[in-house]
C-alpha cells in the first residue's frame, strides 16, 4: 500500500459524490479509479473529482493492483455481491449503507472478508464524526445519569418520486426502514449500550409497525425496542413524510439532545448538542475542519494500516451490522415486507456465483453408504432453524461451495415449514441431482406404519422431489413390533420413494432384533442408526424418547458390523464452547440438563487440551471424535450462521488416533 490509501468507486451517483468531495479533503486517502457500467458516467465523475483512472465496468477496478480499497455505492441490491467479489480480490471494502437487504446478505459480506483477510466496514459516516464520541463521553461521564429512553427518527418525504426510483422500488430494497432507518437502529443500539462501552447491545424485544404503500415499500414505519437495564428506545423512519430528524436521550438525571445526528457538519463546521440537567440548558458545541465522508475514509485508513479487519469503535464493527440487520430484519418481518430478492423466485446466490462446483479449496471429506449412488459429505446439514427462505439459501448455498452434498429433515419440522424451503431452493439452483437428501417420519405419536407411509410422501411433496437417498424413522414405538416397520420401509423403497433407511432414537436390542426379521424374511435391513452421538455423553435426553449411541455396546456393534452412523447433536449443543462450564451452572438450562456432569467436563478439558496442540478450537475436537470413530460416523450439524460453519470445517482436517479416541472419551489416562 502507497503513503495513503488508493480508493476505488464502484456505482459513481449522488451519494458517491459526497464520499469523493470527502476523500478529496481527507488526511490519509486518495482517489485513484472509478467504475460504472453505464457509459460516459465515469469519465464525468472523474473529472469532476480528479480520478486519474476511469473504467466501464466493475471487474476491471476490482483487477486494478494500484487500488487498495473500494466503496460500493452502486443501489442496495448490488452490494453483497460486489463486496465479496471485491473480498475475494484482496481489496478493503467500505460498503454504503445498508450493506446488504438482510442480516444473511450482509453476513456473507463480512464472512468473505474474515477469510481474504481484508477489512469491512458498513458506511454509517455519522458513527465517525467527533459528535458521536461526544455524546458517548456526556453518557459515561453521568452527565444524564443512566439512560432510560432513547429516541432517534430519520425520515424525509419523497412520495413524488417515480414508483421506479430506488427509493420507491423493492427490486432495489426501496422504503424508509433500509434507507435511512438503520441510522436510528444504530444509535439507539450504540447510545443503550454506553453505559459501560462503546459497543452496541441488541434489543431483547421490538416491536413494529408501519405503511406498506402502493410500491410494496414501507412509507413510514416506527417501532419501539427494550434494552437491557430498564433502556427503552423509539424510532421511526420514512420516505413520504418528513420528520424533525433528530436523537434524544433521555436519563435519571438529564437529557441529550442531538439537533443534527445523521449528517453533522458535512463540509467542517460546528454542530451542537443540548444537554439539560441540574446545572440547567447548555449549549456543547463540537467542531472540526474535517469532511464527514473524508474522516469515514480516514477512519477505515487507520484500521488497515493498524492490520485490523474492522474499524474501532464507535466506527461500525461487524457485531454492530448484525446487530443492526437483526432489528431491521424484524421491523420488516413484523409490517408484512419482504423484498422481490428475498423470495424463492427471485433469491439467486448472494455471491452472484453458483454454489457449484464447490471452492476449489474446500476440505469437505465424504464416505460411501451401500445403497447410495452419490458419496455423502461427512457432515450433513440439519435443516430445522431456517425461518426465512433467505436464510436458508444463505447457509445452504455456503454449505454445497464448501463441499457438503447432503442435507438432513424431518417432516415434522415446523410442519414442513423447512422442508418447502428446501425443496424451492433445489428446484431453484437446479442442484438436486447433485445432493442426498436424509428424510425422517413417524416421530411420537405418530409412529406407525400407516403415518410412515403418509409422511414419507408428504415430505417429498413439500420438497418437489420423488426419492429420497435416505430416510430413517424419527422415534420408535415398542408397542408395535419391529417387523411391521421393515415391511413399510421395504414398500416404501420398492416402490421407488425410498433408498436405504434406518432409525433415529432407537434401542440397540431392537435395532438389531428389526434385522433379523429383515434377513430373515429376505429384506433390505437397517443400514443407518440416527442417533444422539457425541463426545460428551448425555447425561438426560436433550427431547423426549431421544436414545444415544456413545456407549460401549453401540460403538462395538457399530465397528463390527461398519453400519453408518449419523449423529444429531454430534457437538453437544455448544457444550465444547465457552458456553459451558463448571462455573456455569444454573444459567442455561439447554445446555445443563443434557450435558452437564464431571465426566463430561473431564472430556471438554480433554478436548481443550488436544485443541491447544493441535491448533484449532475445542468444538472442532469434539467434531473430529465423531468424524474418526471406526466404522462410517458422520455428523448432523445445524449452523445458524455462515460464521457457525466456517468455524467447523477444520473438523474435516483433525485425524484422531486411536488413542487420543481413547483419551478423549475417558478409556485412557494418555493420548500418546
Amino acid at each position: 500500500m502507497s503513503d495513503k490509501l488508493r480508493w476505488g468507486i464502484i456505482g459513481p451517483g449522488n451519494i458517491a459524490k459526497q464520499f469523493a468531495n470527502g476523500v478529496n479533503h481527507s488526511k490519509l486517502c486518495k482517489l485513484v479509479a472509478v467504475a460504472s457500467r453505464t457509459p460516459g458516467k465515469a469519465d464525468t465523475f472523474a473529472d469532476e473529482y480528479n480520478i486519474p483512472t476511469r473504467y466501464t465496468s466493475y471487474e476491471e477496478l476490482i483487477a486494478d493492483e494500484n487500488v487498495d480499497a473500494i466503496y460500493i455505492a452502486t443501489p442496495h441490491t448490488q452490494h453483497p455481491e460486489w463486496a465479496i467479489k471485491c473480498a475475494k480480490a484482496g481489496k478493503h471494502v467500505l460498503s454504503e449503507k445498508p450493506a446488504g437487504l438482510n442480516r444473511y446478505q450482509t453476513e456473507a459480506m463480512i464472512q468473505a472478508a474474515r477469510e481474504a483477510g481484508t477489512f469491512f466496514m458498513e458506511a454509517y459516516m455519522y458513527r465517525t464524526h467527533p459528535q458521536i464520541a461526544k455524546v458517548l463521553e456526556l453518557i459515561q461521564g453521568g452527565a444524564i445519569g443512566d439512560v432510560r429512553f432513547i429516541d432517534a427518527k430519520f425520515a424525509f418525504n419523497a412520495s413524488g418520486a417515480p414508483a421506479t426510483s430506488r427509493l420507491k422500488d423493492p427490486n432495489l430494497g426501496g422504503g424508509g426502514i433500509l434507507d435511512v432507518g438503520g441510522y436510528a437502529v444504530t444509535f439507539v443500539r450504540l447510545i443503550a449500550g454506553s453505559t459501560k462501552t462503546t459497543q452496541s447491545i441488541n434489543p431483547t424485544k421490538v416491536k413494529a409497525v408501519g405503511v406498506i404503500g402502493e410500491t410494496k415499500v414501507d412509507d413510514y414505519a416506527a417501532a419501539s425496542l427494550e434494552f437491557s437495564g430498564n433502556i427503552l428506545a423509539q424510532v421511526a423512519t420514512g420516505v413520504c413524510v418528513g420528520m424533525d430528524n433528530k436523537a434524544r436521550i433521555f436519563g435519571t438525571k438529564g437529557s441529550i439532545t442531538v439537533e443534527t445526528p445523521w449528517v453533522p457538519a458535512r463540509e467542517g463546521g460546528t454542530v451542537k448538542l443540548i444537554l439539560n440537567n441540574a446545572d440547567g440548558e447548555q449549549v456543547i458545541e463540537v467542531t472540526t475542519d474535517e469532511y464527514l465522508y473524508g474522516m469515514e475514509a480516514d477512519t477505515c485508513a487507520k484500521a488497515i494500516a493498524a492490520g485490523k479487519q474492522q474499524a474501532d469503535a464507535p466506527a461500525m464493527s461487524w457485531d454492530d451490522s448484525m446487530g443492526t440487520f437483526a432489528v431491521l430484519d424484524e421491523w420488516r418481518s413484523q409490517i408484512g415486507l419482504v423484498y422481490p430478492a428475498e423470495t424463492p423466485e427471485g433469491c439467486g446466490p448472494i455471491s452472484g456465483v453458483s454454489p457449484l462446483p464447490p471452492r476449489e479449496d474446500h476440505n469437505m471429506k465424504y464416505a460411501t453408504v451401500p445403497g447410495i449412488e452419490k458419496p455423502v459429505s461427512k457432515f450433513i446439514f440439519g435443516c430445522d432453524n431456517q425461518v426465512d427462505y433467505y436464510h436458508g439459501a444463505a447457509v445452504w448455498d455456503d454449505f454445497i461451495n464448501r463441499g457438503g452434498n447432503t442435507f438432513d429433515t424431518a417432516w415434522m419440522y415446523r410442519m414442513g415449514h423447512f422442508e418447502r424451503h428446501l425443496g424451492n431452493w433445489m428446484k431453484q439452483r437446479g442442484i438436486r441431482d447433485q445432493i442426498n437428501i436424509l428424510s425422517k417420519s413417524a416421530h411420537t405419536p405418530n409412529c406407525d406404519p400407516v403415518n410412515i407411509r403418509k409422511q414419507c410422501k408428504e415430505s417429498l411433496e413439500r420438497m418437489q422431489i420423488d426419492f429420497a437417498e435416505m430416510h430413517i424413522l424419527h422415534r420408535d414405538n415398542l408397542d408395535i413390533p419391529v417387523g411391521e416397520f421393515i415391511d413399510v420401509l421395504n414398500e416404501l423403497k420398492d416402490e421407488g420413494y425410498i433408498g436405504v433407511f434406518g432409525g433415529s432414537n432407537w434401542s440397540l436390542e431392537r435395532f438389531k432384533a428389526a434385522n433379523e426379521y429383515a434377513k430373515a424374511n429376505g429384506k433390505q435391513p437397517m443400514t443407518i442408526m440416527n442417533n444422539n452421538l457425541s463426545l460428551a455423553r448425555m447425561v438426560n435426553p436433550v427431547w423426549g424418547g431421544c436414545i444415544a449411541a456413545s456407549e460401549p455396546e453401540y460403538l462395538e456393534y457399530l465397528e463390527e458390523t461398519q453400519t453408518a452412523h449419523m449423529a444429531w447433536s454430534s457437538q453437544a449443543r455448544g457444550f465444547f464452547t465457552d458456553r459451558s462450564g463448571r462455573d456455569k451452572v444454573g444459567i442455561d438450562p439447554h445446555l445443563e440438563t443434557p450435558w452437564y456432569s464431571e465426566d463430561n467436563f473431564k472430556r471438554k478439558d480433554r478436548a481443550i487440551e488436544l485443541a491447544k496442540e493441535k491448533g484449532c478450537l475445542p468444538i472442532n475436537i469434539a467434531a473430529a471424535y465423531v468424524l474418526c470413530l471406526p466404522f462410517p460416523s458422520f455428523a448432523l450439524i445445524g449452523p445458524r450462521t455462515l460464521h457457525e460453519t466456517y468455524t467447523t470445517m477444520p473438523a474435516l482436517d483433525i485425524q484422531l488416533t486411536k488413542q487420543e479416541l481413547a483419551y478423549l472419551d475417558l478409556r485412557a489416562d494418555s493420548p500418546k
